[in-house]
């Protein structure tokens, strides 16, 4: 699908009012894949830690990633044509109100998180419910590198490689009864190491909750992330393990997990809770449906100036609608947002 770029005018900084910026004012909220292409390990990642991508800052994988690189299932799914978005920018470029509002906390922050050891409990409606070390959990799964584009509500964009295993394969694992309907997903509750949760920011009440319908979960394109770039995750992109929904806005895409759990009935998000009017449930990317203060019709895609930005068209589904617009049949995109 080709991709009009509109002039600079169609969209200007000044149209979007940042996230954090909002908040601080404590004002109450009222809320196609373009190309597949799967190939064998190329020749840059036959050492764990190598990579293909400039700039990308040495990280320090555990062992159990180390061994799972070596079997990864490189550039499994791509995007075509799209420039992947420089490490620098997916990393000092974040939303994780865990560590702060402002777009640079969270890289200055989180250099406190403790990663390892890490746990992750399975509970609900499960035929095999625990609470499983990280390691453990990883164990049965392959990784595979998967390119997307993100999302996020704010009207800006990035394009980047993730390394993960589809959320279809954890389902398989722990068994879902015939009453669950959905999942939850809960970010680390840790004031200690996360100063966003002991500032006093009153409006979020932690932990960060997000969830999906189950069948959404089992798409192909959802998948549990655990690196990217061709390393471990960064602290400020929700190491060790995160969720990547490309087709949502990425407010859905949980980080830092530590719970996952099979529900009958819808649960409770953070930012629906906060504000349901401007954060729904679904959060679907709809250039038709405008934020009550912004326009979604257009986006920035990073890197990009404040006098030279580079805007372009948002796509339905974010360019995803021919694997996932079969899960919205019937439904009003407009009251389902």
């Amino acid at each position: 699908m080709l991709i009009k770029i509109p002039s600079a005018s169609g969209c200007n900084e000044s149209d979007v009012t940042p996230e954090s910026i909002y908040l601080s004012r404590r004002s109450l909220l009222g809320a196609s894949v373009a190309g597949l292409a799967v190939s064998a390990m190329p020749s840059w990642v036959q050492a764990a830690e190598s990579s293909q991508y400039a700039g990308v800052e040495t990280g320090n994988a555990p062992a159990w990633l180390k061994g799972k690189l070596q079997s990864t299932q490189w550039q499994a799914v791509t995007v075509k044509d799209e420039a992947i978005t420089p490490f620098k920018d997916a990393t000092h470029y974040n939303n994780f109100y865990e560590f702060g509002t402002d777009k640079g906390d969270p890289a200055q922050n989180a250099g406190s998180l403790q990663t390892e050891p890490w746990s992750v409990v399975i509970d609900g409606e499960v035929g095999k419910p625990g609470r499983y070390a990280l390691e453990d959990f990883m164990k049965p799964y392959q990784l595979e590198e998967r390119i997307y584009r993100l999302r996020c509500v704010e009207a800006w964009s990035m394009v980047i490689p993730w390394l993960g295993f589809p959320i279809s394969d954890l389902l398989k694992q722990v068994e879902p009864t015939s009453k669950a309907k959905y999942i939850r997903f809960e970010t680390l509750q840790d004031p200690k190491t996360m100063p966003g949760q002991r500032s006093g920011f009153a409006l979020i009440d932690w932990p960060y909750v997000e969830g999906l319908r189950l069948d959404e979960a089992m798409n192909p394109l959802a998948i549990m992330a655990v690196g990217m770039y061709g390393r471990e995750l960064p602290n400020q992109n929700g190491a060790p393990l995160r969720l990547v929904v490309p087709w949502k806005y990425g407010f859905k895409s949980v980080k830092s997990i530590v719970r996952i759990s099979l529900v009958s009935e819808q649960p409770k998000t953070t930012w629906q809770s906060i504000a349901a009017n401007e954060y729904g449930f679904y959060a679907n990317v709809n250039p038709t449906v405008d934020h009550p203060r912004w326009t979604q019709a257009h986006e920035r895609r990073l890197p990009s100036g404040l006098f030279s930005p580079n805007i372009r068209q948002t796509e339905m589904f974010n360019g995803y609608g021919e694997q996932v617009s079969a899960l919205y049949t019937g439904m009003d995109l407009r009251k389902n947002y």
